[in-house]
């Protein structure tokens, strides 16, 4: 058994628009917050390099005052306590700024000097021999216990001589870094991300819940089920799309009412020419079988004659079936073109002078430069409907007069049809624009579609038929006023 429209093909599994809407906007929020947390871990990075360019900078700072510092030893006795260090050639006394930078980071600074060849002559054995061969700064890192120190050296001029003078700190916050992101920004970040997948999982399924409810409501329904949707009980986000389909399924519901109007309206209207032909056919079938096979059998004219019109007739109700179930499908249609007015008038006044002359009436055109937007074969339908109108109800040497133009403004086009037949009353204009409705006590062999179908084409259009008496009073006069398009 194929498969039927409801039924997805074998091998291919129904896609789930609510799930990938709902994984759509996880991934969407839960990546904003990743985002943020990058963002965070980025400036904390920033921080710490900041920091350790400051530690740069005042280890710079602390080298001159370190030089200042080295003292040569004389015969008096040094300075006691941790002002003053001695180193066999040479005492340090220290600066007040590096005394409080060595007990600030005590256990994590380092201070060492090495003569001009390298030698050490005060320091931790630990610090690398530096000889810079300028007298700008260098900085190496050192890792030493597990901490990485920062070392800077640099040669300077002392009251010893030339020294190259280092000092090392250890409290580097770059190294550091690490550990406080992981306690500061990850992990609490890692936390945060968890509950708020929780949080966003449970309320983005809360949030969609209206829609999951309206795509399980219309798969529930019955192909025939077209009837509106309660949109009372929806959020405001998703009304739009409820009314939306509930137009969707009036425009839906109208067309199937006009396709069971149609074809109600076309069996009713087709049996009775129908059923004529086959009585006529029947008739002459009973006559042929009381005759031999090589016998002639005779009509009278008369009888050939109302076959004719019989056919005539049938095949003009069928083309304009055809034409108002083609007008009917393409209602809304935005595919438009640009039509020449005053062209179209001329082509159907001359599909129509034969039948004018057959009747001795006057057809005349009067037309005027117009253009608009509208279907080309559509418009010709609706003026055919409204010349042949006017030509059958008009009596032998009457007059049928065509006109278009546009306005001054070219803001409005329009075509016209004139007669100076019966007219219509104006109590009967709007019902005879109803399908198959005939104005009592008319003559003729129309169907009463002729302006139904003209109506419906212009409402194709977003217009409609005006439909007056005409200039002298007698007659009808139908006008069709549609947007012009400049010249």
């Amino acid at each position: 058994m194929p498969p039927t429209a409801a039924t997805p093909p074998e091998g291919s599994a129904p896609r789930d628009t609510i799930g990938g809407l709902r994984r759509r906007l996880m991934v969407m929020l839960l990546a904003t917050i990743a985002m943020v947390g990058a963002v965070t871990v980025a400036l904390h990075y920033q921080a710490a390099g900041t920091a350790a360019l400051q530690q740069d900078q005042r280890l710079l700072r602390l080298v001159p005052m370190l030089a200042d510092s080295v003292l040569v030893p004389r015969d008096e006795p040094s300075v006691a306590g941790d002002l003053a260090r001695e180193a066999p050639s040479l005492t340090l006394l220290m600066a007040p700024p590096i005394q409080e930078f060595l007990a600030d980071r005590e256990g994590h600074t380092a201070v060492g000097v090495l003569d001009a060849q390298g030698e050490r002559l005060f320091g931790a054995e630990w610090l690398p021999v530096l000889l810079p061969t300028t007298d700008a700064p260098e900085f190496v890192s050192v890792v030493e216990g597990g901490v990485t120190h920062r070392v800077v050296a640099q040669r300077a001029a002392t009251e010893a001589g030339e020294l190259i003078l280092m000092l090392a700190d250890g409290s580097d916050a770059r190294q550091h870094w690490l550990r406080n992101v992981a306690l500061r920004v990850l992990l609490p970040n890692l936390v945060l991300f968890a509950v708020a997948a929780g949080v966003l999982g449970w309320g983005v399924t809360r949030a969609l819940r209206p829609l999951t409810d309206l795509k399980q409501a219309v798969e529930r329904r019955s192909p025939r089920d077209l009837s509106p949707i309660d949109g009372r009980q929806t959020p405001a986000e998703v009304r739009p799309l409820v009314d939306a389909l509930n137009r969707l399924f009036e425009r839906v519901n109208e067309q199937s009412d006009t396709q069971r109007r149609f074809v109600a309206d076309a069996a009713h209207q087709l049996r009775t020419p129908l059923a004529g032909l086959q009585a006529q056919v029947e008739a002459w079938a009973q006559a042929a079988r009381s005759m031999g096979a090589g016998d002639l059998l005779s009509l009278r004219a008369e009888q050939v004659l109302r076959l004719r019109d019989a056919t005539r007739n049938t095949t003009q109700l069928a083309n304009q079936l055809l034409a108002l179930s083609r007008a009917d499908a393409l209602r809304g249609d935005a595919a438009l073109e640009t039509v020449d007015l005053a062209e179209l008038c001329e082509t159907v006044l001359e599909h129509f002078l034969d039948a004018a002359g057959a009747r001795r009436i006057d057809l005349g055109l009067e037309a005027a430069p117009a253009r608009t937007q509208g279907h080309a074969w559509l418009l010709r339908e609706l003026l055919i409907n409204l010349v042949d109108n006017a030509i059958k109800y008009t009596s032998a040497g009457g007059a049928v007069t065509l006109r278009c133009g546009q306005g001054a403004a070219d803001d409005a086009a329009w075509i016209e049809v004139e007669d100076d037949g019966p007219g219509i009353a104006p109590a009967e204009r709007a019902r005879v624009l109803q399908r198959f409705y005939r104005v009592p006590g008319t003559g003729g062999s129309g169907h009463g579609l002729g302006l139904a179908i003209a109506d419906g084409i212009a409402r194709v259009h977003r217009t409609q038929l005006q439909l007056d008496s005409g200039a002298t009073g007698r007659g009808l006069r139908v006008r069709v006023v549609f947007d012009a398009v400049a010249h």
